[in-house]
C-alpha cells in the first residue's frame, strides 16, 4: 500500500521542483502552493487545478513526462476561498503575478469546474486559450449538496473527510488504481479543516457555467467508461455544453486517471496541445518541435482560419 509515495518517480519529482509559496491577496493566510516546471520562455503555459482532494503533487506524472517534452507546466494548490468569484479573482492575481497574460488549463474534478468558471469570468479579457476538462461538471446542483454547501465551514475535519472519501471508490479496483486511491486518501489527510471546507463550499455552492461566454475556446474532454463520482448524466450535459470539444475518453482510470492512466492522460494532453504549436501560444518550447510538425500545423491552421 502506498506505493506512489515511496515510489522512484514521485521521490525524482520531490527532490528536483520545488514547491514554491505565493501570497497574492491583501489577505496574508490566502496561499497559493504551486510547482512550476519546464522552460520559463513560455508564456502561455499549461495549468493544472486539482479536484476536492488534491494537491498540486497529484499531477507530478504529467509534470515529469511534459516537461521531459519540453512543455512549461504548473501544477496548483488553492488557497481558502469561499465563493467562485473570490476564487477567480484570486487566480487572476496569480497570472498577473507570474506574469502570464494567457494559458491553457487541465482541471480535474472540482478542478475543471473552476476552470470554466474563470474563463467565463475572464471572457471578456481572454486569459484562457484552451481547457482539458478532467472527470468535470458544469453544473454544481449535480451533488444534490446545495442547501448543506453553506455549513461545511462549520463541520470538523473528520465528518469533510468522510463526505469526500463517500465518491472514492469501494468495489474491486485493479492495483494500480488501488495506489492511485491509496495516494489521494494520503493527500486528503494531508489538507486542514478549512481547506477542505472550503473546496466543499466551491464544489456545492449553486452555480452553473454560462456556455455562451466560452464556446470560442478550444475544449478537450476528458472522462472514463468505469466507475468515477461524475453521474452519466454529468457527462452527457458536458457533451451538450461543448459539442465541438474534442472527447478523450479512457477505458478505467475511476477518479484519478492521472495518476493510474498517466501515460494515457499524457498522451490525450499532447493531442491538444499539439494544435497551438508553432503560434504564440504553444505551450512547447519551439526548439523541441520538429521542422516537418511545424509546417503540418501551420497548413491546419490556415485552413482552420479559412473555413472560419
Amino acid at each position: 500500500m502506498g506505493e506512489i509515495k515511496i515510489s522512484p518517480d514521485y521521490n525524482w519529482f520531490r527532490s528536483t521542483v520545488p514547491l514554491k509559496k505565493i501570497i497574492v491577496d491583501d489577505d496574508d493566510s490566502k496561499i497559493w502552493s504551486l510547482y512550476d516546471a519546464g522552460p520559463r520562455s513560455i508564456r502561455c503555459p499549461l495549468i493544472f487545478l486539482p479536484p476536492v482532494s488534491g494537491t498540486a503533487d497529484v499531477f507530478f506524472q504529467q509534470i515529469l513526462a511534459l516537461t521531459g517534452w519540453g512543455y512549461r507546466v504548473i501544477a496548483l494548490q488553492y488557497p481558502v476561498y469561499w465563493d467562485h468569484l473570490e476564487f477567480c479573482d484570486g487566480f487572476r492575481k496569480l497570472l498577473d503575478h507570474l506574469q502570464l497574460d494567457k494559458v491553457h488549463l487541465f482541471g480535474a474534478s472540482l478542478g475543471g469546474f473552476l476552470a470554466q468558471k474563470f474563463a467565463e469570468y475572464t471572457h471578456k479579457s481572454p486569459r484562457v486559450h484552451s481547457l482539458i476538462l478532467c472527470n468535470a461538471f458544469s453544473d454544481t446542483s449535480i451533488f444534490n449538496q446545495t442547501w448543506t454547501a453553506n455549513s461545511f465551514w462549520l463541520m470538523p475535519s473528520f465528518m469533510l473527510k468522510k463526505i469526500v472519501l463517500g465518491n472514492f471508490s469501494s468495489g474491486p479496483v485493479d492495483p494500480v488504481m488501488a495506489d492511485a486511491i491509496d495516494f489521494m486518501v494520503d493527500r486528503l489527510e494531508s489538507l486542514g479543516q478549512s481547506e477542505l471546507a472550503s473546496r466543499l463550499t466551491l464544489n456545492c455552492q449553486n452555480s452553473y457555467v454560462e456556455p455562451h461566454k466560452i464556446r470560442d475556446i478550444p475544449v478537450t474532454i476528458m472522462d472514463v467508461f468505469d466507475q468515477s463520482a461524475l453521474s452519466t448524466e454529468a457527462k452527457e450535459e458536458m457533451y451538450k455544453l461543448y459539442p465541438n470539444a474534442r472527447r478523450a475518453h479512457l477505458k478505467t482510470g475511476g477518479n484519478f486517471p492521472y495518476l493510474c492512466r498517466s501515460a494515457e492522460v499524457n498522451l490525450y494532453v499532447q493531442i491538444h496541445l499539439l494544435q497551438f504549436h508553432g503560434t504564440k501560444y504553444a505551450a512547447i518550447d519551439p526548439s523541441m518541435v520538429s521542422a516537418e510538425e511545424l509546417e503540418v500545423q501551420k497548413v491546419n491552421l490556415s485552413t482552420s482560419q479559412e473555413e472560419q
